[in-house]
């Protein structure tokens, strides 16, 4: 599932900003000492980049949906944003999916469009092994880097089912890799968490090249502004709350509604903004993590507008209606998070609340058209700055290619072994608030 998103802050005794306060981040750019520095246009310097450098580009893609290929239902793309950074540069040489027709079906609308070039000659095969042999042969070229969308329960680990990154790193040690979030969705908790650890450590020690995850809300401009504004004025978090609100009714796959396949809303959804409070707040102290859940069973859980006949799934499987946690970050600093399935219609409510001294900063609407909400020192004003037009996934990509390609200044902001670090996160959670479930279940005598 993703966002469509449309929040409002509405956060308590906060003056409604007058016109003159609700101003772009750009258009205060100069005002404000170059609020947003280093930030540009995206789409003209993908272009401009295509044309300056005409080396060919030569790309391998794992996994043939969604988010790879797009979908109506929301924003991810990955070869959209591709095409648009490298232009007539890019070549993908193959895509590796288990179901041939679903690729060749995305490859021959593709083949239709102005990037056509890019796929004239795009095999579809069922594993990496296979390509590695092409490229032994020749039929195909060693790939610069590699982007990988599969299902995470068929990543992220150590066994046979899910080793893909022990192969790419045995296959193409001195390719970039750019891999979806959560790193993976395995169990027992323990285990994967733990193995998930393990594959950033290979990475870190192991990999000749970049390797990237995509926790893509680490590069709006809101959040860079963000933290630009902690960094200016040498701030020290001492607070994040987080929040991130589902609309459900057009969310009828029974695979996202069942913990035991997608290991639940909080490791597979929610994890964007846990993993955005990490990045503020640091490190956390995963002993302190205690969450409480409104499980499906329990009255304030029924949900009206559902679109899918939930009795296929058991009772113990089926995924919470809200999950509120709390915990302390190693500096001291405290953290709060609540995830809810409980809107109707489309749009999702998301924000992140940080907190230091003087200050209040709060990003709204981070898929929708994020905004930045700043109290400072000095007023109790919340000057609003809107960021429309933001492409955070374009950002994302734009940065892998330019730490590819050696450009100055260039940073991957989520890297794997970091990543492994929001999903022990999530884990915790879910766990945390199971056993307080399991508790209080004993305590009322259902079992």
């Amino acid at each position: 599932m993703f966002p469509r998103t449309k929040t409002l802050f509405t956060g308590m005794g906060a003056k409604i900003p007058s016109r003159t306060q609700r101003i772009t981040l750009l258009e205060r750019s100069t005002a404000r000492g170059a609020l947003l520095r280093g930030s540009r246009s995206m789409s003209i310097l993908s272009n401009d980049k295509a044309i300056q450098n005409g080396d060919d580009f030569h790309a391998l893609m794992i996994g043939g949906g969604f988010a790879m290929f797009g979908t109506p239902e929301g924003p991810w793309n990955i070869s959209s944003r591709l095409e648009k950074r490298l232009g007539p540069r890019l070549k993908v040489d193959a895509v590796i999916e288990i179901n041939g027709p679903r690729a060749e079906t995305a490859l021959t609308e593709k083949r239709k469009s102005f990037v056509h070039e890019a796929y004239a000659d795009t095999m579809v095969l069922p594993d990496v092994e296979e390509f590695k042999r092409r490229v032994s042969t020749g039929e195909a070229q060693e790939p610069r880097a590699i982007f990988v969308a599969t299902p995470p329960l068929f990543r992220g680990g150590l066994g046979p089912q899910n080793n893909l990154e022990i192969k790419l790193n045995e296959l193409f040690p001195n390719a970039a890799i750019f891999l979806e979030k959560p790193v993976a969705t395995g169990v027992p908790a323990e285990q994967s968490v733990g193995e998930a650890k393990a594959v950033g450590a290979m990475f870190a020690t192991q990999h000749n090249a970049p390797v990237a995850v995509g926790y893509v809300l680490r590069y709006l401009n809101a959040v860079r502004e963000m933290k630009k504004i902690i960094d200016d004025n040498n701030l020290t978090v001492m607070a994040t709350n987080a929040r991130y609100v589902t609309a459900y009714e057009l969310a009828i796959k029974t695979d996202w509604w069942n913990k035991s396949i997608m290991q639940g809303p909080i490791i597979e959804q929610g994890t964007h903004i846990c993993d955005l409070s990490r990045y503020f707040g640091g490190d956390v102290n995963i002993e302190t993590i205690c969450a409480h859940a409104l499980e499906a069973h329990e009255k304030p859980g029924r949900l009206s507008k559902l679109n899918f006949d939930e009795s296929v799934i058991p009772d113990n499987l089926r995924i919470p209606r809200a999950t509120s946690a709390s915990w302390k970050y190693e500096s001291g600093a405290v953290g709060t998070m609540l995830h809810a399935t409980a809107l109707h219609g489309k749009d999702y409510a998301i924000e992140l609340e940080v907190y230091a001294d003087g200050f209040q900063l709060i990003l709204s609407d981070p898929f929708g058209t994020p905004a930045l909400h700043v109290r400072k020192p000095g007023s109790d004003v919340v000057e609003v700055y809107p960021t429309p037009g933001d492409d955070p996934f374009q950002s994302e990509i734009d940065a892998f290619i330019d730490v590819v390609e050696g450009k100055p200044n260039a940073k991957i902001l989520s890297g794997y072994e970091d990543a492994a670090k929001t999903y022990e996160m999530t884990w915790a959670i879910r766990n945390s608030a199971e056993e307080w479930t399991r508790r209080l279940s004993q305590r009322q005598g259902r079992t």
